[in-house]
């Protein structure tokens, strides 16, 4: 069976367009009606809300104004002045404005992560120094397997010795034996 089931996919179907005469005839019969309504004179809030649609069709420019005070109102909004202490109006800061001599606020995280870092350091620096817990052990440590390897190396001394004195011994008896 098909991808699409049954009855297939949509590609397969014939597409509609809408001819030049049909969208002029739209564009014209929209301008009436606005025109038609503007002199019905139904409120300025309405009026101009239309205009600023004509002249700036989906331009965004209510989102991109600076200030709320200058853009357009429909409706209501004209007529009643309502300031909501919620909204915050975002204004875009320019790099001018921009201040680069403040201290940059760290998150948790980051702070967290250079606090860490330090203590790493300070940690690896007193151990360094030998004033750890872990660096006296490992010095202890040390300290036992140096005495040992002097010991070792102090007996194979002294057995060397007594081999030599061993070899010269039974040389000296031999020197003796064969007179």
């Amino acid at each position: 069976m098909p991808k699409g089931g049954k009855r297939g996919s949509h590609k397969g179907r014939a597409r509609m367009y809408t001819s030049p005469e049909e969208i002029d005839a739209q564009m014209k019969a929209e301008k009436e009606r606005k025109q038609q309504e503007q002199e019905q004179g139904d409120g300025d809030g309405a009026a101009q809300n239309d205009l600023a649609e004509e002249k700036l069709p989906g331009s965004g420019s209510e989102d991109s104004d600076d200030e709320g005070s200058d853009r357009k109102r429909a409706g209501v909004e004209g007529l009643i002045e309502i300031e909501n202490p919620n909204r915050v109006s975002q204004k875009s800061k320019k790099v001018t404005q921009i201040e680069l001599d403040e201290p940059k606020q760290l998150s948790r995280r980051e702070r967290e992560e250079i606090e860490k870092q330090k203590a790493k350091e300070r940690y690896m620096k007193m151990h360094l120094a030998g004033k750890t817990d872990q660096a006296k052990a490992d010095l202890a440590r040390l300290a036992i397997i140096k005495k040992q390897r002097e010991e070792a190396a102090r007996k194979k001394e002294e057995e060397k010795k007594a081999k030599e004195a061993a070899v010269a011994a039974a040389k000296g008896m031999n020197s003796l034996s064969l007179k």
